[in-house]
């Protein structure tokens, strides 16, 4: 066990500082679910104004108490908040939950507060959980240092599920739908404000408990990615599935989780490629992670995504198939060996390809399921199956369809999802262990989760470089512009392994005249662009031309370009003069840094239209070229990359590459780099490479 786990899950003396008799008020909620659920520790009612609570001693202090608690759970609020923390944490206790609120989440003034008293916790060592939380519950231990309802309209039972959140309603929540399907839950902790103790800590405390197999978090802002990942690389070890939701997808949410929990929100595409590289599957709600809850226990973890659908009923073949589509689920190709065999066992009007429809004949032959099943089992094809059944009742044998399913899920460890809409039916399939939905949507939706976050979890994950001897390869210029001009940033970038457009940096007309002739000679167009440090967009100023049709062209150009660049009181670094590379289309490949999450790579669809058209992958570093392909192939415009109507394939493997080369610069140098910006990046077939042909790096402010 963790000190973390020890101390605050289970201590071995708790003090309830502002304790009641009454069972319905805060302070005494936790003395009665101590009581209720067999917390073995000794604990220390502390109110003035009594000498009893709930059977217990009460005393008037914590220095009257005859040890030191490990544990505090502190309930009084207001003015007395802060006293009770100093107090606590002068005294030698080793955690506190603070259950007040009026804190962080109220504006500057309550996170000032927040901040003297987490500086008084430190000096000793003391651990602080909340404020504006509603505690912590072990139930494997009985340690319960929180007051939520929930205990009481739910009651608990002890599981191999862990619930850690931000917010202790949707802590709450999440426990009372998952203890409506019967399950037992472990740990439910609400962290609140997190001055101290983050998600991540608990959820690194909760994945070192052995008897939990499903983890589930609650995030509104992570401030400490670092520690989260640490919880995620022990759940991998583990093989132990975390589940999350990240409010705040949208901007108004943000907004409300900054004014609930007095968080910064994060970037929403940034969390997502976070969970993403630490094999944490991301839902909507809590209602999404209860759903999937029971199939994460059976322990499944599928090959692969191909499915069998079978029904009674030709419509829900239909659905099924088109339920799979919208989850982008193969439906598997039975062999010919495999529909032979089912032929033998089926009615000749049924059909022995998937989906499977046995027909109506199940009224009469309770036995197709059991007879179909593991026909199908033994196709190498079949990853996954969905049981549909949109009608039984009287006539048909529905516990032996359960029974059937039940004991070729146990013979053969396969994922089975059923959906039934009759209760009669779906009690049946449920009271056999069945992982059973009211319909082909939803049990579709689990199969589908279950085997993508399989493969997330499974996925190879690259080591950080140890930033040591990288940093020196990478020289940045010392002067003080916060924008670095392009011929600068081409040549910084293509001389650490980005490939980049060459080009001729002229600071003369007849320099320009002359770059000019050189390219045309080898039968290239020519492009010519203003440089300058002081104009980040130059097309926005006319800039650039493109097709430069011969040297006295780009004398004039040169010229123009020079007095424009004056005339905008721009620093005039020069006029770029380069062959034109034209490739088969532009992307864009830009990085900035953070400041929760490190450096971060994006990459799409390029050109002028890239802001409005909005189409890219976020990225975390370090990634590989496999990891950049498998995200761009999730893009609007991936169906290009193969090629249509003839075209030769797209050289996607360059372009990700690229983007390796890229992430390797900033982590690099992220305390130097800001952003940069290639685009476009152009691209061409199979073979012929990507370069980029303009770049922008902006560098961070020193001091």
């Amino acid at each position: 066990m963790t000190d973390l786990l020890q101390s605050a899950l289970n201590p071995r003396s708790v003090a309830v500082i502002g304790a009641s008799e009454n069972i319905h008020k805060i302070g005494g909620r936790p003395i009665h679910y101590m009581q209720q659920h067999g917390y073995r520790g000794a604990i220390y009612p502390i109110n003035p104004t009594r000498q009893e609570i709930q059977g217990h001693r009460s005393y008037a202090a914590l220095a009257d108490l005859p040890e030191v608690p490990e544990l505090a759970l502190i309930v009084v609020g207001g003015d007395k908040t802060i006293p009770a923390v100093e107090d606590c944490a002068s005294r030698g206790v080793k955690s506190a939950v603070i259950i007040a609120s009026g804190f962080g989440e109220t504006g500057p003034q309550g996170k000032e507060l927040e901040q003297h008293m987490l500086q008084a916790a430190r000096r000793t060592g003391m651990r602080l959980y909340g404020p504006n939380t509603q505690g912590l519950a072990n139930f494997g231990t009985g340690a319960i240092a929180g007051f939520s309802t929930m205990f009481i309209e739910v009651p608990p039972k002890d599981g191999p599920i862990g619930i850690v959140s931000q917010s202790g309603g949707m802590s709450a929540m999440t426990y009372g739908l998952l203890r409506g399907q019967g399950l037992g839950v472990r740990h439910v902790h609400a962290t609140g404000n997190e001055v101290d103790v983050s998600v991540g800590e608990m959820a690194l405390a909760v994945a070192h408990d052995p008897d939990v197999k499903l983890l589930l978090l609650y995030l509104e802002s992570i401030a400490h990615p670092d520690i989260l990942a640490q919880a995620a690389a022990v759940a991998r070890e583990r093989d132990l599935p975390i589940v999350a939701v990240k409010a705040g997808r949208t901007a108004g949410g943000q907004r409300a989780a900054s004014s609930h929990t007095g968080s910064l929100a994060n970037e929403d595409r940034v969390v997502d490629a976070f969970l993403r590289q630490h094999g944490i599957w991301r839902v909507r709600d809590p209602h999404e992670q209860a759903r999937a809850a029971h199939a994460y226990l059976k322990g499944w973890r599928p090959e692969g995504r191909r499915l069998v659908v079978i029904s009674n009923s030709g419509a829900s073949c239909v659905m099924g198939a088109d339920a799979a589509d919208d989850e982008k689920l193969p439906l598997a190709e039975l062999s010919a060996q495999t529909q032979s065999r089912l032929a033998q066992k089926l009615p000749g009007f049924a059909t022995t390809h998937n989906p499977i429809d046995i027909t109506a004949a199940l009224l009469s032959n309770s036995g197709l399921f059991g007879d179909v099943l593991p026909v199908v089992a033994d196709d190498p094809a079949a990853d996954l199956f969905f049981i549909n059944i949109p009608v039984a009742g009287a006539g048909y044998d529905v516990e032996r369809f359960a029974r059937d399913a039940a004991a070729f899920e146990a013979g053969t460890g396969k994922p089975v999802a059923v959906a039934a809409w009759q209760e009669s039916v779906a009690s049946a399939f449920r009271a056999h262990g069945i992982a059973t939905f009211p319909n082909e949507g939803d049990a579709i939706g689990v199969l589908a989760q279950l085997a993508r976050h399989t493969a997330l979890m499974r996925r190879p994950r690259l080591r950080p470089h140890p930033p040591a001897g990288r940093a020196a390869s990478v020289q940045l210029p010392e002067h003080g512009e916060r924008f670095l001009n392009e011929a600068d940033s081409l040549e910084l970038l293509g001389g650490h392994g980005v490939p980049v457009a060459q080009m001729t940096l002229c600071r003369s007309a007849h320099e320009a005249s002359a770059a000019f002739e050189r390219i045309s000679a080898s039968g290239r167009q020519v492009v010519m662009k203003a440089c300058s440090s002081d104009i980040p967009h130059k097309s926005e100023h006319g800039l650039v031309a493109l097709g430069v049709a011969s040297a006295r062209d780009a004398a004039g150009l040169f010229e123009r370009f020079w007095a424009k660049m004056d005339e905008l009181s721009a620093a005039r670094d020069g006029v770029i003069v380069a062959a034109m590379h034209k490739g088969r289309h532009e992307f864009m490949v830009g990085a900035h840094v953070d400041p929760v999450f490190g450096p971060v790579v994006v990459v799409g669809d390029g050109g002028k239209y890239t802001e409005a058209l909005n189409d890219c992958a976020v990225l975390l570093p370090p990634f590989s070229a496999a990891d950049v392909e498998r995200e761009l192939g999730k893009l609007r415009i991936a169906p290009l990359f193969g090629g249509l109507r003839g075209e030769a394939p797209l050289d996607i493997a360059a372009l990700s590459h690229l983007a390796v080369a890229v992430a390797d610069f900033v982590q690099a140098v992220p305390d130097r780099i800001a952003s940069l910006d290639l685009n476009p990046v152009i691209v061409g077939s199979a073979g012929e490479g990507a370069v980029a042909v303009d770049a922008l790096i902006e560098m961070r402010a020193r001091g």
